[in-house]
C-alpha cells in the first residue's frame, strides 16, 4: 500500500526535506527540469517551509504528537492484515515521499522473493500526480531487479463498495438535515493535468465529466472525483441542490473550481449557519482535512457570517473500509 507521506517531524528542517521530495517530483510540479529546480529550490521550499511547520506542529498537537497520516495508515495495515494467514499473504506500506520509504520497503520485499506483488496506491481517484507518482516510482525500483515476479497494480477505487460504503458510515454520526449545504472537497489540481489525460486537442472541459464516466474520461480525476460523490449523495437520498463538489488546496488560479474556501465564503455570504463537508479524496484524515477545513474553513466561515463548519472523518480504519481493500486485493489474487 502507498501514501502520499509526511514529514518525519513538524520541525522545519523535516517538513523542508518532505517538501523538497515532494514538490521535485515532475509529476507534481510538470516543468521543465531547470525551471522546476529554481522554483522549488529557490523560491517555494524556503519562504513555505517555515509557514507550513507552524501548521505541522498544529496538526500533531491535534493528534497526540504523532502523524494522522501514519497512524491511520499503521492501523490500516494491521487491521487489513488481520483478514489473511500472515504466511500467504503479506501486507506492507509505503510512503511515496519520506518515511517509510518505498526503496526501504520495497528492498525488503524484493529479498522476500514472493510470486506476486499487488501495488495499491491509497488514492481512490486516479492522478498522475498522486497515484501515477507512486506506481511509476515503484516500476522504477522494480525494473532494477533481476527476478521479476508476477506484479500487479490497482490504480484507482472511486467505485469500491467498501470505499463508498465507509464515507456514507461516516456521515451517520452527523444530522445531514440540519446543514443548510453540503460540500464534497476534493484535492485541488492545475487544469492541464486534467487536461493531459485526452488526446489531442480534446481538453477535460470539452468531456461531460460531471455528469456521466465515460470511455474518454474514466481516468480523469475530475470524473471520477464527480462520480463518487454521485453514489455518496444517492445512499444518503441527497439531491443535486443540496451539495457543492468543490476542490482545495490550489496554488494559482488554473486549478479545479469551483475552489472549497471561495464556496464556503460565498455560503456564509448566502446567510448559511452550517456546513457539512465531505473529504473523499483523502481515505486518511491529514493537514488537509484536519486543518484546512476542520480549522481554517471554519474561520473563513465565521468571518462571513457563519457558524460551523464540521467535517466527515475520512475512512481512516473503518471496517467497511478495510472490507474494500480487502475485496479489491482478492480481485487480483
Amino acid at each position: 500500500m502507498l501514501q502520499l507521506g509526511t514529514p518525519d517531524s513538524p520541525s522545519t528542517r523535516d517538513v523542508r526535506r518532505y517538501l523538497s521530495e515532494f514538490l521535485n517530483d515532475p509529476r507534481v510540479i510538470d516543468l521543465p527540469y531547470i525551471l522546476r529546480k529554481i522554483l522549488v529550490n529557490g523560491v517555494i521550499v524556503p519562504f513555505r517551509a517555515p509557514k507550513s511547520a507552524k501548521i505541522y506542529k498544529e496538526l500533531w498537537e491535534k493528534s497526540d504528537n504523532v502523524s494522522p497520516l501514519m497512524t491511520h495508515t499503521e492501523n490500516v495495515k494491521k487491521l487489513l492484515q488481520e483478514k489473511y494467514n500472515s504466511d500467504e499473504v503479506i501486507i506492507e506500506y509505503a510512503m511515496r515521499y519520506q518515511n517509510p520509504s518505498m526503496d526501504s520497503v520495497m528492498e525488503k520485499i524484493r529479498k522476500e522473493n514472493y510470486d506476486h506483488i499487488i501495488i495499491l496506491p491509497l488514492f481512490p481517484h486516479y492522478a498522475s500526480a498522486s497515484g501515477g507518482s507512486a506506481i511509476e516510482k515503484a516500476m522504477r525500483i522494480i525494473k532494477d531487479w533481476w527476478v521479476l515476479p508476477k506484479i500487479s497494480v490497482i490504480n484507482q477505487f472511486w467505485d469500491n463498495e467498501g470505499y463508498i460504503n465507509s464515507i456514507v458510515e461516516r456521515s451517520k454520526a452527523f444530522d445531514i438535515k440540519a446543514y443548510d449545504h453540503i460540500l464534497f472537497s476534493y484535492h485541488g489540481l492545475p487544469n492541464r493535468h486534467v487536461d493531459k489525460v485526452y488526446e489531442g486537442s480534446d481538453l477535460c472541459s470539452d468531456q461531460p465529466c460531471e455528469s456521466e464516466i465515460n470511455e474518454k474520461n474514466k481516468l480523469c480525476y475530475k470524473a471520477t472525483a464527480y462520480a463518487t460523490t454521485r453514489l455518496i449523495a444517492e445512499k444518503l437520498n441527497l439531491k443535486e441542490k443540496d451539495y457543492t463538489v468543490c476542490f482545495q488546496s490550489r496554488l494559482d488560479k488554473k486549478w479545479l473550481t469551483p475552489f472549497s474556501d471561495q464556496v464556503v465564503e460565498d455560503w456564509a455570504k448566502k446567510g448559511a449557519k452550517k456546513l457539512l463537508v465531505f473529504s473523499p479524496a483523502f481515505v486518511a484524515d491529514c493537514l488537509e482535512t484536519i486543518i484546512e477545513i476542520g480549522t481554517e474553513y471554519q474561520e473563513i466561515f465565521e468571518e462571513f457570517g457563519g457558524k460551523y463548519v464540521h467535517l466527515v472523518p475520512s475512512n481512516n480504519d473503518h471496517p467497511k473500509f478495510i472490507k474494500g481493500l480487502e475485496q479489491l486485493i482478492n480481485n487480483e489474487l
